[in-house]
């Protein structure tokens, strides 16, 4: 009943009622009084406005709302009277079409031409990336944001050479601004597809943002598709994995850093991920075996993976270092910067042309180490922490020894048949 009650007054509230009266000066005693109009919508309080017009009560008919009689004073103050009734009605359908809340202040508002204060583009994301800042720890990263202002810098750059401005109203962003904003990217900037498609997600967001707020109604991006095709994620084959693993460094430092990609290579632990990792998050499953139970830093998605014997066995060679001890935490992991550098010189050692990086390590865990000996997709996407398999089903497109394999034993098969 409760349901239908607010679904009845939400029809009403589409329709109103515009009536116009004679409203008494103070002090009045004779003469002419000022035409007032009202605007009545179903649940809210009306409102009323000067029509800007005086009549004489004598000469005018209530119940019509209108002036009484034929006088050429009459007629033109009736039709002046029903040029309010039309641009009223107008205020009306305008706000219906744009699917705004009608109430009597907004069709008032409308047809007085007290538009809403304008909300600028630049300004509504500087104040998207306050909170975003006062969030990070909280569910973002530092480099999270680190992105969005770059974003802001591209689409100040952007607004100064195509509209010579600093910002610009929402609602005049549209598909020709959408599409201007991605050729300046990919010309002026000379930017990868890949990171355009990043920065039109990110100006993306803030649109939604403004159509969540109903700040603007039509989505400028309707009609939007970034064609930038993600490139093909690149691993370690098994030959470079075991050339890494079994080189002697002799420089304690490099060997450290070799210890924790190799490991993460196993786990498929994204650099975040090991170095947050606590002893805590290190038990004995439903099998007896231990295996790594956390939750990754990027999207808080639960990753569950067993502990396989080489990785182990690298757990158990820092359990007595000082900073595993004095943390908590599985491995000592320098700062990214370091950890990066490290590897770069591990590479030439190695001579491994690929640059090695601690995502490198997570694509060589989906790929060589798991789908290339056969585990489920379903397996590996779970130790992974995804939480859509389609995001696996990226590192199986380019296994070309698996699909080798897969049609051997096919023909096999067909040869026995």
């Amino acid at each position: 009943m409760l349901l239908l009650f607010h679904l009845k007054l939400a029809i009403m509230s589409q329709n109103y009622s515009l009536h116009f009266f004679l409203k008494k000066p103070r002090n009045y005693v004779s003469g002419p009084k000022a035409i007032y109009m009202r605007i009545s919508v179903a649940g809210f309080t009306p409102k009323e406005a000067s029509a800007g017009r005086t009549c004489e009560p004598k000469n005018w008919i209530s119940s019509a709302n209108r002036a009484k009689g034929n006088s050429e004073s009459a007629k033109t103050l009736n039709a002046y009277l029903d040029a309010i009734d039309l641009k009223v009605e107008q205020a009306h359908t305008y706000l219906k079409k744009m699917g705004a809340d009608i109430s009597s202040e907004s069709i008032m508002d409308k047809y007085l031409g007290k538009e809403e204060k304008p909300r600028y583009l630049m300004e509504i994301f500087a104040d998207h990336n306050r909170k975003m800042e006062a969030m990070i720890g909280k569910g973002f990263e530092a480099n999270t944001l680190k992105g969005y202002k770059s974003s802001v810098t591209h689409l100040e750059g952007y607004l100064a050479l195509d509209y010579k401005k600093a910002d610009i109203d929402i609602r005049k962003i549209d598909h020709a601004f959408i599409l201007g904003y991605e050729f300046y990217l990919a010309t002026a900037k000379s930017i990868g597809g890949i990171s355009v498609a990043k920065y039109m997600k990110h100006f993306r967001k803030i649109i939604n943002l403004c159509l969540a707020h109903r700040w603007i109604v039509v989505n400028p991006f309707a009609f939007y598709k970034n064609k930038a095709k993600p490139k093909e994620r690149e691993f370690l084959s098994k030959t470079e994995l075991d050339v890494i693993e079994k080189k002697e460094f002799g420089v304690k430092r490099i060997e450290q850093v070799r210890d924790i990609f190799v490991f993460c290579c196993y786990t498929g632990l994204s650099y975040a991920d090991v170095k947050k990792l606590q002893r805590s998050e290190i038990s004995k499953g439903d099998d007896g075996q231990l295996w790594i139970f956390t939750n990754r830093k990027k999207n808080a998605n639960a990753a569950r993976i067993p502990l396989m014997a080489f990785p182990k066995s690298l757990m158990e060679k820092y359990q007595d270092h000082s900073d595993c001890a004095l943390k908590g935490v599985v491995l000592p992991v320098l700062s990214n910067q370091k950890m990066n550098s490290y590897l770069k010189e591990i590479a030439d050692r190695c001579d491994i042309t690929k640059v090695l990086t601690f995502h490198i390590a997570r694509h060589t865990f989906a790929t060589t180490v798991t789908l290339n000996n056969d585990v489920p997709i379903e397996s590996v996407s779970k130790m992974m922490g995804h939480k859509d398999i389609r995001t696996t089903q990226h590192y199986a497109k380019v296994l070309d020894m698996k699909v080798s394999r897969d049609m051997i034993e096919l023909e096999r098969k067909l040869m026995e048949a």
